[in-house]
């Protein structure tokens, strides 16, 4: 028995060959066949549709380079064609397994669209769509797809959410280099630089004028606020996490030398008066198990989610009927 895709590609190739032999050589027209997934045609339009919003970043990463430009486009193609013939596969699996989706989920996805994208605006919603080619019941039939292809994705990502511990260990054991950390400090400083018209003496009265308040007990946070030259002044003198090799030598030796809670003497270098505090101190080493357990099970469930969506995708291609066009 002829299946009804084979049917619907005899009947339609020959057109397609037919009006494609009067456009220059590689061309497709926008109504031409990307591919026939079941019953279903998908356009070079559609295609199209869904590369448009790539466009800037392809154009951006190709540097200008045609070729570049040219590959990344058919590399683009090839991944939305297989998209969009899968989805056609997993609404008819959905449909097999007697799925079902509620009329309401479907008018409260188009009432959101129509809120979201034309300003609530029915008329624009209208406007777009005969842009595009289709009617209101077409359009809401892709809206029903689209939902049942989230949830089936969905379902197939959920069945693998569930790691034994012993496969995050093994994970821990084979990957223990990756959850090395480097001797790091939780750096804040004070950056006084010289004015064209001011001394060094100045610049160092300012810099002893810091440094008694924090001998007093003032807060550095505040004291980097009100001082500190530099772009994290208003962070209250906060660099973050740094190691030794993201600071240069002069401020790297002093700065790891401070225990936690610490203040370096003021450090002239140039035209730059420097003074360091260090907030919190963390030796080089290992992270443990505990404290990577939950990244290391968010790495695996999507690894195993992954997996699973390929064994699944790879059943429902080789059981449908795909046919793909250059």
């Amino acid at each position: 028995m002829i299946k009804k895709a084979t049917l619907i590609f005899t009947l339609l190739i020959p057109l397609a060959f037919t009006t494609a032999q009067k456009l220059p050589k590689g061309a497709r027209l926008a109504n031409s066949i990307a591919a026939i997934a079941e019953d279903k045609i998908i356009t070079v339009e559609e295609v199209r549709r869904e590369l448009e919003p790539y466009l800037p970043s392809i154009q951006k990463d190709s540097g200008g380079d045609p070729m570049k430009f040219r590959q990344a486009i058919e590399k683009m193609e090839a991944e939305i064609i297989q998209n969009l013939t899968d989805n056609v596969l997993i609404v008819k699996q959905f449909y097999e397994d007697k799925g079902q989706i509620p009329a309401s989920f479907v008018d409260n996805e188009i009432e959101e669209t129509i809120i979201t994208k034309f300003e609530g605006k029915r008329s624009l919603y209208l406007d777009y769509l005969k842009s595009i080619g289709k009617t209101p019941e077409e359009h809401r039939t892709m809206i029903k797809e689209e939902i049942i292809v989230n949830y089936m994705r969905s379902k197939m990502r959920k069945s693998a959410s569930i790691v034994s511990p012993v496969r995050i260990e093994e994970f821990y054991k084979e990957y223990k280099q990756e959850f090395f950390q480097e001797e790091a400090l939780h750096l804040r400083l004070i950056r006084l630089t010289k004015l064209a018209d001011e001394s060094d003496e100045v610049l160092k009265q300012t810099a002893d004028e810091i440094y008694e308040k924090l001998e007093m007990g003032f807060a550095f946070d505040e004291l980097a606020a009100k001082y500190s030259n530099d772009a994290k002044a208003k962070k209250g003198g906060d660099w973050g996490w740094v190691t030794r090799g993201s600071l240069i030598e002069e401020l790297s030796g002093p700065a790891f030398a401070l225990k936690e809670g610490e203040f370096s003497e003021p450090i002239f270098i140039k035209n730059n008066l420097f003074i360091l505090y260090s907030e919190e101190h963390r030796p080089e080493g290992y992270l443990p198990l505990p404290e990577v357990r939950a990244d290391i099970e968010d790495i695996l469930i999507t690894q195993m989610a992954s997996e699973a969506e390929a064994k699944f995708l790879e059943r429902l291609r080789r059981d449908g009927y795909v046919r793909r066009f250059n």
